[in-house]
C-alpha cells in the first residue's frame, strides 16, 4: 500500500512508452539525408531569428545585472531543438507534467481521504497515462514545430532558466513538404519563420510567460474534481457530441467540442481570454511568416496556397473527427482569425502601432476585439 501511495495520478513513463509504440512512422529517409536536413534547420532556426526581429521590430529589453551579450541574451537563451516524433512526445509529457502538477497534487490530496483511494489511484494512473499516450500518439505525426513554454529542462531536453525551447519536428516537416510537392529548402525556412516569431514573442515580451501560466492555473483551478460533478457534466457531453441533447437545452453545442462541454462556466470566461491570446499569438506568426516571406522564401505564395488547403481539408473523415472531438478546429481558427486581426491592425496603426498590442495584458485583445480590430484600434488608440 505505502509503493501505490506513491504512485502518481498518470502514469508519464507509460503515457511516453504508449505513444512511443503507437505513433506512426516518419518518411523514409538516408542517414546521410537526415543529417543534411537537421543541419539544414539549424541553420534556418538561426538566420530567422535576424528576419523576424526586424520585420516585427521586437527585441527583448535588457535587464539590468543581466549576465551574458545582447546576442546571448536574444537568442541563445531559448534552444532550438531539431527532434523526431519521440522526442517531440518526451518533451511535452514533460510540459504536459510541469503544468497539470498543482491540479495533480489537488487530486491527490482528495484521493488520500477516500478509503481505497490508494489502489484507484495505481489503476487510474495507468489508464490516464494510456488515454493520455495514445492522443500524443496522435498528434506527434502533425506538429512541425512548437515554442515550449512551459519546458522544465532535462538531460536530453535542454531549456531555458525559466523554461523556454524551440523544437522543430524533422519528420513531419519532410513528411508534409513532399506530401504538398513544394521546394523543400523553401518550406523548411518557412516553417522556421513560424516558429521563431513565437521565440520572439515570449524572450521581447517578458510578461507574456506568467501572464498565460496564471491564466492556465487559474484555469485548471477551477476544475471539478467531485466524480459526481465530472459525471453529470461527461454525460451532458456525450449526449450534445451524439446529438442528444437534454431536453430544453438546444443551442450551439453541436458546434462545440468535447473540451468545451466539459467546463464550467469560471472555465469558460478563462478560455475566452486566452482563445484570443492564443489567436493573436497564431496569427501574428502567420502574418509575420508570410510577410518575411517573398525575401527570404521564393516560393512562398505557393507554399502558403497548398498549405492552408491542407489545413482546411485534415487528412480524412477519421482525421477530422478527432479534430472536432479534441477541439482542434477551433486552433485553426485561431490561425485564421489572428491572422487577419493582426494584418488589419497593422494596416490601420502600423507595425509600432500594433506592437502596442505588447504593453501589458490590459492591452491585449479581448475574443470579441479579435473578431473586430477596430474596436482594439479604437481602445487602446483612443
Amino acid at each position: 500500500m505505502t509503493s501505490i501511495g506513491g504512485v502518481e495520478m498518470v502514469d508519464w513513463n507509460l503515457a511516453v512508452a504508449t505513444a512511443t509504440r503507437f505513433v506512426r512512422p516518419g518518411p523514409e529517409v538516408s542517414r546521410d539525408e537526415a543529417r543534411a536536413i537537421v543541419a539544414e534547420l539549424r541553420r534556418h532556426a538561426k538566420s530567422s531569428e535576424e528576419h523576424v526581429r526586424a520585420f516585427t521590430r521586437m527585441v527583448r529589453p535588457e535587464t539590468e545585472g543581466e549576465p551574458g551579450t545582447e546576442q546571448e541574451r536574444q537568442g541563445q537563451d531559448t534552444p532550438v531543438l531539431v527532434v523526431d516524433r519521440a522526442g517531440w512526445i518526451k518533451a511535452n509529457v514533460a510540459g504536459f507534467r510541469a503544468v497539470l502538477k498543482p491540479l495533480l497534487q489537488k487530486m491527490e490530496e482528495r484521493r488520500s481521504s477516500v478509503p481505497g483511494g490508494a489502489v484507484l489511484g495505481a489503476v487510474g494512473g495507468k489508464v490516464t497515462g494510456v488515454e493520455l499516450g495514445m492522443l500524443l500518439s496522435f498528434l506527434a505525426s502533425r506538429v512541425l514545430g512548437q515554442y515550449e513554454t512551459f519546458a522544465p529542462a532535462s538531460r536530453d531536453l535542454p531549456a531555458a532558466a525559466r523554461g523556454g525551447r524551440l523544437l522543430l519536428v524533422a519528420p513531419n516537416i519532410v513528411h508534409v513538404e513532399r506530401e504538398l510537392e513544394v521546394d523543400p529548402h523553401d518550406f523548411r525556412m518557412w516553417v522556421c519563420l513560424h516558429e521563431e516569431t513565437h521565440r520572439t514573442q515570449f524572450t521581447a515580451v517578458p510578461w507574456l510567460r506568467d501572464h498565460i501560466e496564471g491564466e492556465i492555473q487559474s484555469f485548471l483551478g477551477e476544475t471539478e474534481i467531485d466524480p459526481g460533478t465530472l459525471l453529470e457534466r461527461l454525460r451532458e457531453a456525450a449526449q450534445s457530441l451524439t446529438g442528444g441533447s437534454p431536453e430544453g437545452e438546444e443551442g450551439d453545442e453541436g458546434g462545440r467540442s468535447f473540451v468545451d462541454l466539459v467546463q464550467t462556466p469560471a472555465q469558460r470566461e478563462i478560455l475566452a481570454r486566452l482563445t484570443a491570446v492564443m489567436s493573436l499569438l497564431e496569427g501574428h506568426a502567420d502574418y509575420v511568416m508570410d510577410g518575411v516571406g517573398p525575401e527570404v522564401v521564393p516560393s512562398v505564395a505557393e507554399i502558403r496556397e497548398k498549405f492552408q488547403k491542407r489545413r482546411a481539408s485534415g487528412a480524412g473523415r477519421l482525421d477530422q473527427a478527432l479534430r472536432k472531438l479534441l477541439g482542434l478546429d477551433a486552433k485553426l481558427r485561431q490561425y485564421r482569425d489572428g491572422e487577419r486581426f493582426v494584418r488589419a491592425v497593422v494596416d490601420e496603426v502600423g507595425m509600432d502601432g500594433f506592437n502596442r498590442v505588447w504593453t501589458s495584458p490590459n492591452t491585449l485583445p479581448t475574443k470579441q476585439e479579435i473578431a473586430k480590430p477596430a474596436d482594439w484600434v479604437a481602445r487602446v488608440h483612443r
